[in-house]
């Protein structure tokens, strides 16, 4: 097992669409970047890449690269799970928190949490999105801008496919774990 973490910051501006997890929600502002600036996303990319000793997602994707300007984060993110699973690992899971003062996040939690999953191919019960804010306080509590933090747990394939068989590895003619399966489609 190996741990990551995750730390992500965009500014508010206007003329932009604010798109959190993949959602993109109803509001005066949005993030300002050269992807769609999902700064959710982009923490738990970096934590993802940091537990597998990856480097971060400027090193990967850099804002200097055409090919990513306004490119969904849904789709960096299932890169980020190719670039694991070449490693050799499995998502665990991810608990990540978004620091706003506004819009209210809480009705979009459920859509975040089951678009994060899709693209890491991972159950839903293994994301978990929560936000807060700072009672004012800070560049998020003055709307400047948006903070995500994540946490995030890798297993080796091995690992995984151990857990799968109730802590007795693979049988000799196992073809992989179900988790490594899905990872494969």
């Amino acid at each position: 097992m190996r741990v990551g973490t995750g730390y992500d910051v965009h500014r508010l501006v206007e003329g932009r669409p604010l798109i959190l997890g993949g959602v993109e929600l109803a509001h005066d502002k949005g993030l300002l970047g050269h992807s769609d600036a999902d700064v959710l996303i982009h923490a738990i990319m970096d934590a993802l890449l940091g537990a597998a000793a990856l480097g971060d997602i400027g090193q990967h994707f850099p804002d200097t690269d055409e090919a990513y300007r306004g490119i969904s984060s849904l789709k960096l993110l299932s890169k980020v799970r190719e670039m694991l699973l070449e490693e050799g690992y499995v998502v665990g899971n991810i608990d990540a928190t978004l620091i706003a003062q506004r819009p209210k996040i809480g009705p979009f939690i459920g859509r975040m949490r089951e678009n994060i999953a899709q693209a890491l191919k991972v159950d839903v019960s293994a994301v978990n999105v929560k936000a807060t804010t700072e009672e004012g306080l800070g560049f998020s509590g003055r709307e400047e801008g948006i903070a995500a933090q994540a946490v995030c747990l890798i297993e080796s394939l091995y690992e995984a496919s151990f857990d799968a068989f109730g802590g007795g590895g693979c049988p000799a003619s196992c073809g992989g774990c179900s988790r490594a399966q899905t990872a494969n489609e």
